[in-house]
């Protein structure tokens, strides 16, 4: 029998109403009141898992997409989302009372709900089911995020046998499409409450390890803090914030088993924010702090100029204070801190406070629904499923080309990755490469900011099939097998007219 328990929060309509009013101006409450009201008599005396009323999860659910600063219809639709599946109301009641858009919505997270397979095959579905849902509209993904978060959190009412499979789909399938869609808060938060069920042992000593460090410096942070808002004031640059940062606990343990369990080696434990007004600013206040503390060498990253394909845009650099030691700062304007944090949800917010309506989806999710298209067969799908990890999944990289083009690949990947990343033809003709000027093996690892250049032969049409041992992504592997079918085929032909 387990004890100590923890009670569910029993979030409320007035802690939904606080929440709107602390991230929105003068917002009009009518439409998600009719919402909650409208679950609140469909839902009844329903009662969750944790025992608490069922009405909880939605409003839960409603308040991370006020945090999102979402559309209020979005909230609405959050608070809507499991009325046609577990009441006796319907889908075409939300429709007549709500409209189409909001019905729309609700349907498609009933769609990502129903999910008749186990093992692998549980896997596979879900990935596919949410690359339609985000292909048709991405705002669907963002209610889905809020109402798996809210029901990770209380994962400790669920049987012991299902909690480690439940956190385990949050941290492979949820938690790296969030990262993807540039959510870095929701992804934290969900790898968070995931981390304690699929590796109870890890989590506790990540947790006693992180809180300890995080202890030992606050009083150090706090000062180096303040020596920066002095340092900024001094300048004449009047900063909207700044802030310390504490790493998320599973970020922090999968650095940890990166640097071999030595917490001296992680620099970003505990990071300080500068939250500016525009992006002249932010180097400007990149010049102050170098101007007081000298910065570590190679940790200095311009995101700005160069942002991650997600869209993530800051300042980083890492700094040497006699009272903190080593310390990164992340400078960023209040847009990107948003889009930091929120990813395509915050572009969504600012596109709907302005003339432009905002696209339902991202040109690479897109590409994701027509590479599930295409695997449509399930079976197909499973056997390519573990060799094409779908990239995404994977820890990524940032290689330069000569221009300054910044190409995306996952951790591992080697300059034919690289190749066939910019285009197939320039795959299939690489003879050599250099990276940062100097010539190295095709085979050769790449690393976040190398520049690689690709030598091609232009008499050269086919890749080498050797070339399969080592490629990293899907797209290189499958490149290079089309091209080696074609060849053995055009060689085919040629003994036929002979």
């Amino acid at each position: 029998m387990e004890t100590n328990i923890p009670k569910e929060r029993l979030w409320s309509w007035e802690d939904l109403e606080r929440t709107i009013y602390a991230h929105y101006q003068d917002p009009n409450l009518d439409l998600v009141r009719q919402a909650y009201d409208f679950a609140k008599t469909a839902h009844g005396e329903q009662r969750r898992y944790t025992g608490a009323p069922y009405l909880v999860h939605p409003i839960a659910t409603a308040v991370r997409l006020a945090e999102m600063e979402l559309p209020l219809n979005v909230i609405a639709a959050g608070l809507l989302h499991d009325v046609p599946e577990d009441t006796s109301a319907t889908l075409e009641d939300v429709a007549r009372v709500f409209g189409e858009d909001i019905a729309n919505m609700v349907q498609g997270v009933t769609k990502l709900g129903k999910v008749k397979y186990r093992g692998i095959e549980r896997y596979a579905e879900n990935l596919r089911k949410m690359f339609l849902a985000m292909a048709e509209d991405v705002r669907v993904v963002f209610i889905k995020f809020a109402d798996r978060l809210h029901n990770a959190e209380t994962l400790y009412a669920r049987p012991v046998q299902k909690r480690a499979r439940i956190a385990e789909e949050v941290l492979q399938i949820y938690a790296p499409i969030a990262s993807r869609l540039g959510m870095g808060d929701m992804k934290g938060r969900l790898e968070d409450a995931a981390f304690e069920y699929a590796e109870p042992g890890a989590y506790k000593e990540a947790k006693e390890l992180l809180d300890k460090t995080v202890m030992l410096r606050e009083g150090d942070l706090a000062k180096t803090i303040q020596e920066a808002k002095r340092l900024l004031e001094s300048a004449g640059i009047h900063a909207i914030d700044v802030m310390g940062r504490k790493k998320f606990l599973y970020s922090f343990w999968r650095k940890l088993s990166r640097y071999h369990q030595d917490v001296n080696k992680i620099y970003d434990l505990v990071a300080i924010r500068i939250i500016v007004h525009d992006i002249a600013d932010c180097y400007a206040v990149l010049g102050v702090l170098h101007a007081h503390w000298p910065p570590l060498k190679g940790r200095i990253k311009d995101y700005i100029a160069q942002p991650k394909p997600n869209g993530y845009q800051s300042l980083h650099t890492t700094v040497f204070d006699e009272t903190c030691g080593i310390v990164e700062f992340q400078i960023r304007t209040k847009e990107m801190h948003d889009h930091a944090e929120y990813g395509i949800a915050a572009h969504w917010h600012y596109k709907a406070n302005g003339d432009q309506k905002p696209r339902k989806t991202m040109p690479w999710i897109d590409e994701l629904a027509h590479i599930q298209k295409e695997m449509a067969a399930g079976q197909d799908f499973l056997q390519r499923l573990e060799e094409v990890k779908l990239d995404m999944f994977q820890d990524r990289i940032f290689v330069l080309t000569p221009e300054g083009d910044v190409i995306d690949l996952p951790e591992g990947s080697t300059p034919i990755d690289f190749a066939y990343a910019i285009h197939t033809e320039i795959g299939n003709a690489c003879v050599a490469t250099k990276v940062n000027d100097q010539t190295v093996p095709l085979n050769t690892e790449l690393k976040s900011g190398d520049m690689c250049t690709i030598i091609t032969n232009k008499s050269r049409r086919h890749p080498n099939p050797e070339w399969l041992e080592f490629v990293k992504t899907s797209q290189a592997r499958n490149k290079i097998r089309s091209a080696t079918k074609s060849k053995v085929k055009q060689w085919i032909d040629n003994m036929m007219k002979k």
